[in-house]
């Protein structure tokens, strides 16, 4: 691990102040420490933003909640008001990772960790994510669990995030503390798509603190969050669906989709959505909103098996709900 050196800020103005040159914000340090080990990442300084007064969950006399990007996942995955507005979100969090790890990350840091692929972690093996031109051996290696939606011929990595699907299905928002003052950025428009430069996964630029989430008043449908992996402990989604739909008289008021294990960031399926708005709630109208969005699916040699698995996940999820057993 490279050496470097380390400052702790009390306010977010000593954090933007202390971030300079080859500088990152040290949270729960689950994946940035992990990076270090392994030499994907070597800043020169770390910033510890853990004192920072980001640390509380606020609910909202509107039914909505504010959540600082230093609470740690186990804490909002437990918190009361969550658990009875946003179930989605508790059943996400506790979907990711092992209890050890859901108890030291925090909610900012859960955002930004990298979209990675096993070539990302092994720097003997060329990435554009880590060195931009050098190339994607993933895309004739080994991919049979990555990206099958907005992948580039750059990289073909997935974002690893339970906690992003559920928040991209509640239409949440992200506050970002930047040198020039304060922001709040949808978050669907805090990722990047891969393009010709993977090596940035957001939209933020160097320095650019996350303070908190809000999540609106919730939106009055039933949704649930269903993950599909390869063993039940640690592994990231094969695919997971974060879906809530709102049935009346028989037909689809409403709904909300997000996939994640299938992209570059957490997908919000918005043709399916359009799809399903007014149509008949049966499972025919769930199948055609599914294959709608995977439509634009381009697989490579081994995962295109996510395409149909995500197409069945997404009818099972909302029917789930559409028949009232969730």
């Amino acid at each position: 691990m490279r050496s470097f050196t380390y400052a702790r800020a009390a306010t977010a103005q000593d954090a933007l102040d202390a971030c300079t040159g080859e500088t990152r914000y040290l949270g729960g340090g689950t994946n940035l420490v992990d990076l270090m080990r392994l030499g994907v990442e070597t800043p020169g300084k770390l910033v510890d933003v853990t004192r920072l007064p980001h640390d509380a969950i606020e609910h909202r006399p509107d039914g909505g909640v504010l959540i600082g990007a230093a609470v740690r996942n186990s804490d909002l995955a437990a918190d009361p008001g969550v658990r009875e507005r946003f179930p989605v979100l508790s059943e996400a969090l506790l979907a990711g990772a092992s209890g050890q790890i859901r108890n030291q990350a925090t909610v900012g840091g859960n955002l930004l960790q990298r979209t990675r692929c096993a070539y990302f972690q092994d720097v003997s093996k060329p990435c554009n994510k880590r060195a931009p031109g050098s190339g994607c051996p993933a895309i004739e290696g080994e991919h049979h669990n990555l990206a099958v939606l907005g992948a580039s011929p750059s990289c073909v990595a997935t974002h690893p995030s339970d906690m992003a699907v559920a928040l991209s299905l509640l239409d949440a928002r992200v506050r970002v503390r930047r040198r020039d003052g304060e922001d709040v950025v949808a978050l669907d428009s805090l990722y990047r798509d891969p393009g010709d430069d993977p090596s940035r996964d957001t939209t933020l630029d160097p320095g650019d603190l996350i303070t908190g989430v809000e999540i609106p008043g919730p939106a009055g449908m039933p949704a649930k969050y269903r993950k599909v992996r390869e063993r039940a402990s640690f592994a990231f989604a094969l695919v997971s669906v974060a879906g809530g739909i709102d049935v009346r008289d028989g037909r689809i008021h409403d709904s909300r989709i997000a996939l994640g294990g299938v992209a570059h960031r957490p997908w919000r399926a918005r043709r399916a959505e359009d799809v399903l708005r007014g149509a008949p709630a049966t499972e025919e109208s769930l199948r055609r909103a599914a294959a709608t969005e995977l439509e634009r699916a381009e697989p490579l040699r081994d995962n295109g098996y996510k395409v149909s698995l995500a197409a069945n996940l997404i009818v099972a999820v909302l029917g789930d709900l559409i028949g009232g057993r969730s």
